[in-house]
């Protein structure tokens, strides 16, 4: 089903099936700290059950961002005790505002969340709210900074550094296009090339999706970024009613070269 990893003393993730979502876990001596929860109360439960092999310490949760599969099994969290949720002031705005219209994604996989009803399917909106300032969260003998790099995959997208450890959200993702239907594309280069700047200072870094990640896999996510959008960016210039000719130029897959074209315009500095 799920397999943890040690990325570096008292820091694991976790990948569960379906989504292959990254959970992170950080154990203190006092508290550990979740990152991620999960697309519904089904893969909350495995993911707490998971948590709960590794340690009995009380928990808080962090959200890296607003999309289902990292946040909708908040509510198995809530009802294990947490009351600490983390979040960019963004990503809790967005979960209030439009969480449940997110629902119909887990159709197959978490009918009830979908559905919304059932047991722990109800939205659990951040409580503990990140703004343009680092956090850092005391889990007793090992710290937790909660930062924010401007807008990118969304635009609260939240990092947490440990001193092993970098986990990154979707801001990094392994094995499949980056997916930009929230996303800021020029940003997001930029965030990225922070995050590559970042990198030194951790000896992993995980991504929300898919393996650990290098440096050099960080700066080449950037860089084709930064290509991508000089490439759409000429092609909608020359043929500005007929943006869809960049598709077949750009790196991704058709579905997510769409998505970014559409980004892009609207959210370019140029307009």
């Amino acid at each position: 089903m799920s397999r943890w990893l040690e990325v570096g003393q008292d820091n694991y993730v976790l990948t569960t099936q379906g989504s292959l979502l990254n959970t992170g876990l950080v154990v203190g001596t006092e508290r550990a700290m979740v990152i991620d929860t999960g697309g519904g109360p089904r893969q909350g439960r495995e993911i707490l059950d998971a948590v709960r092999e590794k340690t009995q310490l009380p928990l808080v949760v962090v959200n890296t961002h607003a999309h289902y599969d990292h946040f909708f099994g908040n509510a198995v969290f809530a009802d294990d005790g947490v009351t600490e949720f983390w979040g960019h002031e963004n990503c809790a705005a967005e979960i209030e505002g439009n969480g449940d219209a997110q629902r119909h994604h887990v159709a197959a996989a978490e009918p009830e969340m979908a559905a919304g009803a059932g047991d722990d399917v109800e939205l659990v909106v951040p409580n503990a709210i990140v703004r343009d300032q680092p956090v850092l969260v005391d889990l007793g003998g090992q710290t937790a900074t909660l930062f924010y790099l401007g807008r990118g995959h969304t635009d609260g997208d939240l990092l947490v550094g440990t001193v092993t450890t970098l986990y990154a959200g979707d801001l990094v993702e392994q094995g499949s296009h980056p997916s930009f239907e929230d996303s800021f594309p020029e940003e997001w280069a930029d965030a990225l090339r922070h995050v590559s700047a970042l990198r030194h200072r951790y000896e992993f870094l995980i991504p929300g999706h898919g393996e650990p990640c290098s440096d050099e896999f960080v700066k080449t996510m950037a860089n084709t970024m930064s290509t991508a959008v000089r490439q759409a960016t000429q092609a909608t210039r020359e043929t500005p009613n007929d943006a869809t000719k960049a598709i077949p130029i750009l790196p991704y897959g058709p579905e997510q070269s769409r998505w970014f074209i559409k980004r892009l315009k609207e959210t370019s500095a140029h307009h």
